[in-house]
């Protein structure tokens, strides 16, 4: 397969530079303090502390960090999906070393109630607290911020496959009480290492760091948090990954490696990915 270039024109087959003046000793031990207190399932469970993942030194990913955390004023929280925990190549524990500790937090869990977590309640009643989350009801962010009388200190994101973010906003009517807010962009993503539904369709990653940058008012944010994601992805496919293509690309191009499902609904989304419609 050819090479992929991100946003910015870089080929991501090719090595990457580290961030200016930053050297790691050890596999990832630069990152490890960077990272806050993992925050227990709803219901119980001993929280242990989260850290990035231990990688050999030559592909860690620590220098392409910045060299301390981005200082910002917005507080990020993440609603992550348990299945996500588990996975490799996520892009949280990235976002998460280039923040503060205490403008990041990670909860993780299917289902949120005011009476099992006081803590996000409150945090979704707050007047200056925005959800990110694409559809018929979301003002763009941009067009938001320049209206409205509250200027947003807090943002909530939805981290996930879209079916998972999909389940947890609908069923959680907690997730209903901020402005629901969705970007303005048609920048394709660079998370080229697992597929998505379409080239538009984000990882927590850069939905985070896109929203960030506007809130923040400072498109360097958004070059900070996306160089440790264009490394993992340039590393990776330097040893054998391949180049995930869109399921939409796939379907359109008749490359779609399994057979069409017989589900109506299911069906029903293939089609509306092969004719470009949102869904």
């Amino acid at each position: 397969m050819g090479s992929f270039h991100s946003a910015t024109g870089r080929d991501l087959t090719s090595p990457l530079r580290p961030a200016p003046h930053v050297t790691c000793v050890h596999a990832c031990v630069r990152g490890a303090d960077r990272f806050p207190q993992r925050v227990a399932p709803p219901g119980g469970g001993a929280p242990s502390m989260r850290r990035p993942d231990s990688r050999p030194q030559k592909v860690c990913l620590c220098p392409y960090l910045p060299v301390h955390p981005l200082q910002i004023s917005t507080h990020l929280y993440i609603i992550q999906h348990p299945a996500e925990e588990s996975k490799v190549l996520r892009t949280v524990p990235l976002l998460a070393a280039c923040l503060p500790p205490d403008k990041c937090t990670v909860k993780i869990g299917r289902r949120f109630s005011e009476e099992r977590d006081i803590e996000l309640s409150t945090v979704c009643r707050d007047s200056g607290t925005l959800i990110l989350y694409p559809g018929a009801e979301a003002t763009n962010l941009e067009e938001f911020i320049l209206d409205s009388p509250v200027y947003p200190s807090t943002i909530i994101l939805i981290d996930g496959t879209w079916s998972q973010a999909k389940d947890i906003f609908y069923k959680n009517s907690l997730f209903r009480l901020p402005k629901q807010v969705q970007l303005k962009t048609s920048i394709c993503s660079q998370y080229v290492i697992r597929m998505q539904p379409t080239s538009r369709c984000l990882s927590t990653l850069e939905c985070a760091a896109a929203a960030l940058s506007i809130l923040e008012k400072n498109n360097c944010i958004q070059e900070t948090l996306l160089r440790p994601l264009q490394a993992l992805c340039s590393f990776q496919l330097q040893h054998g990954a391949q180049i995930r293509l869109s399921k939409e690309y796939l379907l359109k191009n008749g490359l779609y490696p399994k057979p069409m499902p017989k589900n109506k609904r299911k069906l029903r989304k293939m089609e509306l990915l092969m004719n470009s419609v949102k869904i």
